[in-house]
């Protein structure tokens, strides 16, 4: 069983994703990137790519990856996931590229994405924008651009469900209760 609370609703999220826009702007523009193509990893990072896409006046589409069969822990999780077809209708290579994720924890689903991203070309860098940050890295793979970095304790979850509306929830694994 679990304990289930919303963490933050859509108004939040939005407005945490434009001042993300914001320091995303700033930061491309301080590394000289003038046009780069903007990833979105499925489900939640493409639904915050969607809205930072957007903001940013993108000319490129958005590129959306699905990175299940890239990931080193597919054997191992025993399900069976939604696959869902990687879109990138631009050309990667010696492109600057955003790739963006809705949390990042261990570095393995960047990972899986970068692994990705290079069998379509390979850009000439790639900015790491995540809405949540939390601690559990597994990889030395850190986000350029981060939302917010909640104090979430090592049995806590926090997953980005949407797209309309946004919201973010925290579980807890609860003990089971003896009897």
């Amino acid at each position: 069983m679990t304990d289930l609370h919303t963490f933050m609703t859509h108004d939040a999220i939005l407005d945490l994703i434009d001042g993300m826009a914001n320091v995303l702007r700033d930061h491309l523009a301080h590394h000289h990137i003038e046009s780069p193509a903007m990833i979105g990893i499925h489900t939640g990072g493409a639904w915050v790519a969607q809205h930072l896409h957007q903001r940013l006046g993108i000319a490129d589409p958005l590129g959306l990856l699905d990175i299940n069969f890239y990931r080193d822990d597919f054997t191992h999780s025993g399900v069976n996931p939604q696959v869902r077809p990687s879109t990138i209708d631009f050309d990667v290579d010696n492109r600057d590229i955003v790739l963006v994720d809705d949390v990042i924890q261990s570095g393995r689903t960047v990972r899986a994405a970068m692994n990705e991203i290079f069998d379509f070309g390979r850009p000439r860098s790639i900015v790491l924008v995540s809405l949540i940050e939390r601690s559990g890295r597994q990889l030395p793979i850190q986000p350029d651009v981060v939302g917010l970095q909640p104090p979430l304790q090592t049995d806590e979850h926090i997953r980005l469900n949407g797209p309309q509306p946004l919201s973010l929830e925290i579980s807890r694994a609860r003990q089971p209760r003896g009897d």
